[in-house]
């Protein structure tokens, strides 16, 4: 499994307290869980090095605050087992809130605000999910599109719907024919497809998602990693990072610029 070497900025004492006992190979560092290969979020460029949006913003607390952090490749539905458990401390991977998730998890407060997204191959004639009737659809395990499309399969009457450990597998099934759409969320979508004319994002899909990092329910470490999250947007490495990864500056109202409370369940 491949890792990276990241700083942090941690207490000390938080840390023992979230590995409840655990002593990691390094003390004084921490693993955080990503799901590598969720592009622009967290993947790895030509040489093998992970980069990304949400690796940025790891790197950038790091240099702040000086702890040292491993990154620790986990598949998507794998990072809530391994946060509950403390095999890592936290996670990032555009992982939604919701109600659901805040029974057993925390999340810092919200840093990206996003949709879902249909992508089909650029040569068929579908156009929106309306289309899929009796169509195969693709998923990422555990995701919001996976619970999206359970929630509206009998309304728009899928043929089926296929799990996938992450985009890559699934945008292979795609572009092979053995899918005929694929959902997740819009922005790794639209990353991933503005240099493949093959395939195109067909249509939005209004859900409202937000994404932060996500720890262990009522984490000690929840105040460290929000207080470095609002510093971050005031003084703009947020908002730069958006435009760097994402080609534009996000919205003044949107949640990479605003500094928000730590989410509570509804």
């Amino acid at each position: 499994m491949r890792r990276q070497i990241l700083k942090f900025a941690l207490f000390a004492a938080a840390s023992a307290t979230v590995w409840g006992g655990f002593a990691p190979a390094h003390a004084a560092d921490l693993a955080v869980g990503a799901n590598i290969g969720n592009v622009p979020w967290e993947f790895q460029d030509a040489t093998g090095k992970f980069v990304g949006f949400e690796i940025d913003v790891v790197n950038e607390a790091a240099k702040r605050l000086d702890k040292t952090v491993e990154i620790v490749n986990i598949p998507f539905n794998g990072l809530f087992s391994a946060v509950q458990s403390g095999r890592i401390a936290m996670a990032i991977s555009s992982i939604t809130i919701t109600d659901k998730r805040l029974e057993s998890v925390s999340f810092a407060q919200p840093y990206y605000d996003s949709d879902q997204s249909l992508t089909v191959r650029a040569n068929t004639p579908l156009k929106s999910v309306d289309d899929l009737k009796g169509k195969s659809l693709g998923v990422d395990t555990g995701s919001t599109g996976d619970m999206w499309a359970n929630q509206n399969q009998a309304k728009y009457s899928f043929g089926d719907i296929r799990r996938y450990e992450g985009l890559q597998p699934a945008m292979l099934d795609l572009g092979a024919g053995r899918l005929d759409g694929y959902i997740s969320d819009i922005p790794a979508l639209l990353y991933y497809t503005k240099d493949k004319p093959q395939f195109k994002v067909v249509q939005r899909i209004p859900t409202g998602e937000r994404y932060s990092v996500m720890l262990a329910k009522d984490s000690p470490l929840l105040p460290a990693v929000n207080d470095q999250i609002t510093a971050m947007k005031k003084d703009g490495t947020l908002a730069a990072l958006h435009e760097k990864w994402f080609g534009v500056k996000p919205d003044a109202d949107g949640s990479t610029v605003k500094v928000l409370d730590i989410p509570k369940k509804s």
